[in-house]
């Protein structure tokens, strides 16, 4: 008899750690691990994992009943041009418009700025005699000479992958169905990304960009999901492997492989799932989500328990943060902002001769110079541990030794470039790389209309404890949370996501009493296909839950406002309930609405969900501080400025109820809490950490 299921796994690959969550889904006890991330092969980090955290508790992989992954192998692909080597077909003149691009520089005041090169170069692309209008209406067939001349094309190109994306076919898309199927059967192995199915939405560059980057990494994401998937059943996992998507969604690894690039903020996404869970089991729905790693820190503003989402965005930047430097996507994703800071940054001297940092990493290999891997280049993690605020002995809970000596080593010669001693040195970088997530922080949640006086911040990853008091103090927020197993929360963020999926389809034209019956027709369209998805992914008919939304913006304007709808048709909504909805939005987002004028729809969208997964965490007995005090050490207190021998908990000691005043360090295996003066921590039944500022 096969062993009953009580399982769920999450597993996120980062570019320095990969972690774990085993949750028994009968008790709600959480097993945790964190290993570093393999980058030659990331499977072999994922089944070290597996086997520790089954191995640990005794457990067979027939009794994980769910399993959920997130990586950063697509968007590794697409920074470093490692993808494969992709066609482009497109319509007879318009072969150019991946060079095209915008009209505008992302650096206004450099004439020699170089462009943003394509994934497809100019001979690799393709194009087709055939030709839509805007309303989708055929203007010139597709011939069977035009396919022939396509498919000598790619015969003479050798390509691994092909994007097929033909003028207007978010309108209508079958003169890319002819071609799909008539290449599939010249050339069976062919990897083909289709726009009316990747991104069916206007704007010609964005779409195109789109699909090529899915062709572009879509014969990667299919061999490592399919070598995933079979090391995971030898292992005795009989199940779907699934896959976060941008979106905050879930999808199996067979859809995931065919729209690979819906998964480039897979992990991100992951961590704001993770802290709308938290916030919803501490009692704070509206949070900062703060997510810093070992490469990068993540920001995301969480308002009633849900993030905020965006369907355009870029990825692969030439410059980090230049907005139009990159390559645009357009695909639901939830909106965050990322930060070149975590604990493998780089510090150095600039140009100038001040100190910068990151955004370099050091990553998994070498890693930061306390690692003793080889690498000699001071980090944030060193800097950490010379302030005291890592125990060499106890990162990883102890698996893992810091060397002490090479950190000083690596942040000599930065000391002697600054002509200060090494732990000033350190304490510059800390508030340094401080210092940037605090102006990202400050500018993200402004322009989001939210005062950070009036939130938390949610504090997780494996670094993100150490920097969390510094952030919500510059922020003049109340407090902070530093969820349990805050090291591997995004791990736990797979767990708690709905399986589901972002359907779209562009509709352009202005808003009327007459149009509303028309886009009910498009919406029951879109449901029809969500339902089919969602049954093929195994959902029931009656866990299936459907969100319309529709891209809305005043007549005239060029870009859009996604407003969300209440379930039901807009001809019962009415157009007055239509604008209302919008008029709100807009005036919360900008200030002021200009209600007298029309209003034109440019996209309806429909998200198709399966039901938010009930997920408990187990509770903790109570018990007093005094408990689970281990010793206590020198910690340089950033808000004194000089060391000072602190407390030092152990948080898996730690009972319900309990509090502990600041100064003093609170450590677990997979990450370290840095609290500060005047602060208050309260440990919840779940053993959530809730810091509260005593002055405020």
């Amino acid at each position: 008899m096969a062993a009953q299921a009580t399982f769920r796994f999450g597993f996120d690959i980062g570019g320095t750690f990969t972690d774990f969550v085993l949750c028994d889904m009968q008790t709600g006890e959480l097993h945790t691990y964190k290993t570093l991330t393999t980058p030659d092969d990331p499977a072999r980090a994922v089944i070290e994992g597996w086997n520790t955290l089954l191995g640990a508790i005794g457990a067979e992989g027939a009794q994980v009943e769910l399993s959920i992954h997130g990586t950063t192998l697509i968007t590794n692909a697409l920074i470093e041009r490692k993808g494969a080597r992709t066609v482009l077909i497109t319509t007879a003149g318009f072969g150019d418009t991946l060079d095209t691009q915008r009209e505008m520089r992302y650096d206004i005041y450099d004439l020699h700025s170089p462009p943003v090169p394509p994934l497809v170069p100019r001979e690799l692309r393709c194009e087709a005699d055939e030709r839509m209008n805007t309303f989708g209406e055929t203007v010139t067939p597709l011939s069977e000479a035009a396919l022939e001349a396509v498919a000598a094309f790619i015969a003479r190109s050798d390509p691994q992958a092909a994007a097929i994306c033909f003028l207007h076919a978010y309108r209508n898309g079958a003169h890319e169905q002819r071609a799909a199927a008539f290449l599939r059967e010249r050339f069976p192995d062919l990897a083909l990304s289709l726009s009316s199915e990747v991104a069916p939405e206007i704007r010609e560059y964005e779409r195109m960009s789109t699909t090529v980057a899915n062709a572009y990494v879509q014969p990667l994401a299919e061999r490592y999901l399919v070598n995933l998937e079979s090391q995971l059943q030898r292992l005795g996992y009989p199940r779907d492997l699934y896959l976060m998507l941008s979106s905050g969604g879930i999808s199996v690894a067979a859809t995931a492989a065919r729209f690979p690039i819906r998964l480039v903020e897979s992990g991100p996404a992951a961590g704001a799932l993770a802290a709308i869970f938290y916030g919803q089991a501490t009692g704070h729905p509206n949070v900062v989500a703060f997510d810093m790693g070992g490469t990068t820190a993540k920001l995301c503003v969480i308002t009633q328990g849900r993030a905020q989402m965006t369907h355009t965005f870029e990825i692969a930047r030439m410059h980090r943060f230049k907005r139009g430097s990159g390559l645009p996507v357009r695909i639901p994703a939830i909106e965050l902002i990322e930060i070149g800071a975590g604990g493998g940054s780089i510090a150095r001297i600039d140009d100038l001769g001040l100190l910068k940092v990151g955004p370099h990493s050091a990553g998994a290999d070498p890693g930061p110079a306390c690692y003793g891997r080889g690498g000699s280049q001071p980090t944030v993690t060193d800097a950490n541990l010379l302030l005291g605020y890592l125990s060499p002995d106890y990162f990883l809970g102890g698996r893992m030794h810091l060397d002490r000596e090479a950190a000083e080593r690596a942040m000599r010669p930065l000391a002697e470039q600054l002509e200060r001693s090494v732990t000033e040195t350190a304490y510059g970088i800390y508030r340094v790389v401080n210092e940037s997530m605090i102006s990202a922080t400050r500018v993200h949640v402004a322009e989001r209309g939210v005062d950070p006086r009036t939130v938390l911040l949610m504090a997780f990853g494996g670094a993100g404890p150490a920097h969390a008091d510094a952030l919500a103090r510059a922020l003049k927020m109340h407090g902070y949370i530093i969820p349990t197993n805050a090291g591997v929360a995004s791990a736990l963020g797979f767990l708690t996501a709905p399986t589901a999926f972002d359907l779209a389809r562009t509709f352009a034209g202005k808003v009327t009493e007459a149009s509303l019956g028309e886009l009910d027709e498009v919406f029951a369209e879109l449901e029809a296909e969500g339902r089919a998805t969602l049954a093929r992914a195994g959902v029931s008919e009656l866990a299936m839950e459907f969100v319309p939304s529709l891209d809305l913006r005043h007549v005239g304007q060029g870009h859009e406002v996604t407003v969300r709808l209440p379930p039901g048709r807009l001809r019962e909504l009415g157009l007055a309930g239509v604008r209302e909805a919008f008029f709100t939005q807009y005036e919360a987002i900008y200030g002021y609405a200009h209600t007298h004028l029309g209003l034109e729809v440019m996209t309806l969208r429909l998200t198709a969900s399966g039901g938010t997964p009930e997920l408990r965490l187990a509770s903790v007995p109570a018990g007093r501080a005094e408990e689970a005090l281990k010793g206590r050490r020198p910690v340089f207190v950033a808000a004194w400025e000089r060391f000072e021998e602190v407390a030092v908990f152990d948080r898996e000691r730690l009972g319900a109820g309990a509090e502990l005043e600041g100064p003093c360090v609170i450590e677990e295996p997979d990450s370290t809490a840095i609290i500060g003066p005047d602060v208050t921590v309260r440990v919840d039944a779940f053993r959530n950490l809730i810091a509260t500022f005593d002055a405020r």
